[in-house]
């Protein structure tokens, strides 16, 4: 039996690299688990994913809160909205193996200017329930 994190992981993944329009911004191959070695900006990368059981009524269920980081390769925060955007459309799609997801929600936004990198980046909180 496949792990819930990795299920619903999957389908995101699919999710977003299926988006046309996210493709466009960030490239082919642009959706990493971890920040890329010696890939520039842009990029998408989940950065947490955590779960917590939410049993009811005789049936498994979990709580999932995934932390997806949308790097821009300018000091634009329209940039890395834009980016951000595109990720919180393709939550809608998933179709994980072995769990229904039941809610998909956008719980918030945040944007900086990385001092490192100088580049903008955009962390979206995303949540989900599934069975």
């Amino acid at each position: 039996m496949t792990h819930p994190i990795v299920a619903l992981q999957a389908a995101l993944v699919s999710a977003l690299e299926a988006d046309a329009a996210l493709t466009a911004l960030v490239g082919a191959s642009g959706v990493f688990d971890a920040p890329p070695q010696n890939r520039p900006a842009p990029y998408v990368v989940i950065d947490r994913h955590d779960i917590r059981q939410i049993d009811g009524d005789g049936t498994p269920g979990q709580e999932h809160r995934v932390l997806v980081n949308c790097w821009a390769d300018r000091p634009s925060r329209k940039a890395a909205l834009a980016i951000a955007e595109r990720v919180m459309a393709a939550r809608t799609g998933l179709v994980p193996v072995g769990l229904v997801v039941t809610l998909a929600e956008h719980v918030r936004t945040e944007t900086v200017i990385d001092a490192a990198t100088g580049q903008a980046r955009a962390a979206v909180l995303l949540r989900f329930l599934s069975e």
